[in-house]
């Protein structure tokens, strides 16, 4: 197999021929057809996140089709296409898992950090911690999803287990990128409002790439906001759920 691995933070990626891994038990092993780039991934790059292995292959956002089973996996998965995300395996024990919290986990494994990832022809996922993709969608447009397109979705899922959501009138995304887009699709407001941190990420009139984000969205009005503004916007709001980036609908 071909990946490329991070063996010291702040260096160039080195690209490395390596024996084809073999799932154990419990695992799959995956021939990646795409892997999206991840901020979380410059971190680990960066260093931003201290490394916990001498050397790691990044990325998070896999696709792709399952061509090994481990020991115990089920023999449906193998020749299905499947995405991988940044959550890699939990304990199943703490009390978080046992509430449905997992991602709280106290003893988690990371895709990409504490686990190789996605940027390589091959991968290994647990079996329990990797999702059927649907066959519409693309690898492409799948692997965002794996995600930035999750916090999107359980950013909804959260608000709608506390109380209803119904189609809001206004959506506002502080920063976007493919959270926006998952968060808008899920509920397709009719505006979009999109915020941007401090005068260097200003979205306004002229500023260039915000307003051309929120136009591609199908937005109508995109602006600057300083870090807080978003928490102090007018009008009656839904819930505001912490899910990596913030999200809140307006109704």
């Amino acid at each position: 197999m071909l990946a490329m691995v991070l063996h010291e933070p702040r260096t160039p990626l080195r690209l490395e021929v390596r024996p084809d891994p073999e799932p154990s038990s419990g695992e799959v092993r995956i021939r990646v057809r795409a892997c999206g780039v991840c901020r979380t991934d410059l971190h680990v790059v960066d260093g931003d996140l201290a490394p916990r292995r001498s050397s790691v292959v990044p990325g998070h956002e896999i696709v792709g089709v399952v061509d090994a089973l481990g020991d115990g996996v089920e023999g449906g998965l193998l020749g299905r296409r499947v995405g991988v995300p940044w959550l890699g395996e939990t304990c199943g024990r703490c009390s978080y898992c046992a509430t449905g919290e997992e991602n709280l986990c106290d003893r988690p494994s990371f895709t990409g950090w504490t686990r190789d990832g996605g940027y390589a022809d091959t991968a290994i996922a647990r079996a329990e911690f990797v999702f059927p993709v649907p066959e519409d969608l693309s690898d492409l447009e799948a692997a965002p999803l794996m995600c930035a397109g999750l916090i999107g979705y359980r950013c909804w899922r959260k608000a709608e287990a506390a109380r209803p959501v119904r189609r809001p009138r206004s959506l506002r995304v502080r920063r976007g990128g493919p959270p926006a887009r998952a968060a808008r699709g899920s509920r397709r407001p009719e505006r979009l409002c999109l915020h941007s941190r401090g005068r260097r990420r200003r979205s306004g009139p002229g500023a260039g790439g915000g307003m051309r984000l929120g136009g591609g969205l199908g937005r109508r009005s995109a602006g600057a906001a300083r870090c807080g503004d978003h928490l102090r916007t007018g009008g009656r709001t839904g819930a505001l759920w912490p899910c990596g980036r913030y999200a809140r609908a307006a109704r």
